[in-house]
């Protein structure tokens, strides 16, 4: 069977991947710390933790609350900062065979940028993952992904920074994710992640207050997967880009699902903070379907649920 996809086949340097299955960011670290439960080189890519211009500490606790069928987070981007990734994390991804995307984060176009130049000629970064679902300090804290064209000037701006691929996490906390996919995309991004956590909250009724000390998270896990399942099938048919779908994928018939909508790879998140080797167990359920029923190419099932 033929598993292998390409994320950035136009860019100067494509992104080709070995099989679709890749994990989400923020839920599988730096991707060192898996190696003694399963063989991470089996996966597709791995996307590290977001990653700032500087160390970040994160938000103050409780800032993880489980909810029916997922869970809220509010860690806040707590990270080494780019220069200790660089430094510490890079030279041990350079040795892998599996590529490793890095999740950026910034609250400034010119942030993002700089990180990109950062990252440009770093050997073992294969690609970066833009996250704009954080809010634009210039322009009083809206969300990036929330306005096509603070979305497109992020992905401009990043693209003339770097010659590595790009690809733009949308979020879902917006009025039309298909305007904010075509405006990034016509901005030059090479793929798009579909999508973000979705915004929420729990109340900690005996103290009767927030539980999470930031009061708002994101929440994700299988609760989500319905939503993100249906804005992965409404962008494939508006971008000509590939689609990287993400949302309560746990098993090889969500990757199913997720592919027939339109996605060109899936990602796994949540399901990884429960079962460690989640990731490779969607990937191997997705070949003993394909097995069983005579898929030879994910070619022949990509976007078979939309209409023809």
């Amino acid at each position: 069977m033929d598993l292998s996809v390409q994320l950035a086949p136009k860019n100067k340097r494509p992104l080709n991947l070995a099989n679709p299955v890749v994990t989400a960011s923020g839920t599988f670290g730096y991707g060192t710390d898996y190696g003694d439960i399963f063989d991470v080189q089996k996966l597709g890519a791995i996307f590290c933790k977001g990653t700032t211009l500087k160390p970040k500490e994160g938000n103050p606790q409780p800032r993880i609350a489980e909810t029916p069928g997922g869970m809220l987070n509010a860690i806040g981007f707590q990270n080494i900062g780019v220069k200790a990734l660089i430094k510490e994390k890079a030279p041990i991804w350079a040795k892998w065979r599996v590529p490793v995307i890095v999740n950026v984060t910034g609250d400034t176009v010119e942030e993002f940028a700089q990180i990109a130049h950062e990252l440009d000629s770093v050997p073992g970064v294969s690609g970066m993952e833009l996250n704009i679902s954080c809010p634009n300090v210039k322009h009083g804290g809206m969300a990036f992904g929330t306005d096509p064209k603070a979305a497109a000037e992020v992905a401009a701006a990043v693209k003339g920074a770097t010659s590595l691929p790009v690809i733009v996490k949308l979020s879902p906390n917006c009025t039309d994710i298909t305007a904010i996919a075509v405006a990034v995309a016509e901005a030059g991004a090479d793929a798009l992640t579909v999508t973000n956590t979705l915004r929420g909250m729990a109340i900690d009724v005996p103290r009767r207050k927030p539980l999470l000390a930031n009061v708002v998270g994101g929440l994700s896990g299988p609760a989500i997967k319905p939503v993100a399942l249906f804005m992965v099938y409404q962008v494939a048919a508006a971008v000509k880009i590939p689609v990287i779908g993400c949302g309560g994928i746990t098993t090889g018939m969500d990757a199913v699902e997720f592919i027939m909508a339109g996605a060109t790879a899936v990602m796994v998140g949540t399901a990884s903070l429960t079962t460690p080797r989640a990731a490779l167990d969607v990937l191997e359920g997705l070949e003993a379907w394909m097995k069983k029923e005579g898929v030879k190419s994910l070619a022949e099932i990509r976007g078979a649920a939309r209409p023809h």
